[in-house]
């Protein structure tokens, strides 16, 4: 438990400040942009859009409660700098907190399934490896996220995957152009895990928790959150030239990030990283309607 005061119940709240919501644009972006790839599909089913983005954020609320969970039981939120962990601190126990998790997973299950059903049946396969990887992150005796494979998880899943998922969803087809989108998605995904393993160095060290960022050291990290915007950067301009001008839209998301790179650039630690983690995902939110929007008028 991170203090010896006993822990106030915040009721309902709690589930609230689990879910992590600054984490949701990552899960909300990539349907934006998918869907916005698909626009130019012959035949495209608008509302299996809503399905997609009910799997996005069912996975993504459910990988925030299953690190708290895991993360809780094996004790490696003992010193920590970010937002309140419900089993860390006390104010939920692990097996409800772990029931919450396979709520979301069951919720993301039902919604991928019906989205196989009405399109092709190797989404389950898809489907069932993204919920194992999303439990494998913090859980189970090798969690990957402790040896410095998250950020090639939300890479795969909250970009390749969740981007040309919802393309797929909507037209039953995936195109060159969803393909680049989704590196640009990926990578300012990728953003909020730096930050959020940056901000943790310290604790996580303590932890034995060997994140990239553990290992890369603080001065490799933060050279690591400004090559992804570049990443991100170049995915847009390449996807212009896939498409045509209007989709440098996207680039005023990356223009949005600029106080997050200085803030990160200026040596920014500890609760200060808290704020950059809040406006990298309002950045990311910036991206993903002026993407789509840029997109959604290149394709037409």
């Amino acid at each position: 438990m991170n203090s010896s005061t006993e822990p106030v119940d915040l009721g309902w709240k709690k589930w609230l400040i689990g879910a992590r919501p600054r984490t949701l644009p990552a899960a909300i972006v990539p349907v934006l942009i998918g869907v916005a790839c698909a626009s130019g599909a012959a035949n495209p089913v608008w509302w299996r859009a809503a399905l997609a983005a009910i799997v996005s954020l069912a996975l993504q609320i459910g990988v925030n409660y299953a690190n708290d969970y895991s993360d809780g039981v094996k004790g490696t939120d003992a010193v920590r700098v970010g937002p309140l962990r419900l089993v860390g601190s006390g104010v939920a126990s692990a097996a409800s907190v772990k029931r919450a998790a396979f709520l979301m997973f069951a919720i993301a299950s039902v919604a991928g399934l019906v989205l196989s059903i009405l399109t092709t049946p190797w989404l389950i396969a898809v489907g069932v490896c993204a919920i194992a990887s999303a439990w494998t992150y913090t859980g189970g005796p090798r969690p990957y996220g402790y040896a410095g494979w998250g950020e090639v998880f939300v890479f795969v899943f909250f970009g390749l995957v969740a981007t040309m998922g919802s393309q797929y969803a909507v037209s039953e087809s995936f195109t060159l152009t969803g393909f680049v989108a989704s590196v640009a998605v990926g990578s300012f995904a990728c953003s909020l895990l730096v930050i959020n393993n940056l901000r943790d160095i310290p604790g996580d060290t303590v932890a034995n928790k060997r994140t990239l960022a553990v290992k890369l050291g603080d001065k490799r990290t933060r050279q690591l959150f400004a090559l992804l915007a570049v990443v991100s950067i170049v995915a847009i301009g390449i996807s212009a030239v896939t498409t045509n001008i209007y989709a440098l839209a996207g680039l005023v998301g990356v223009i949005a990030l600029r106080p997050s790179l200085e803030a990160v650039s200026r040596g920014a630690k500890g609760k200060d990283l808290i704020i950059v983690l809040g406006s990298v995902g309002r950045s990311q939110l910036v991206l993903g309607v002026t993407y789509a929007v840029g997109l959604a008028v290149a394709l037409h």
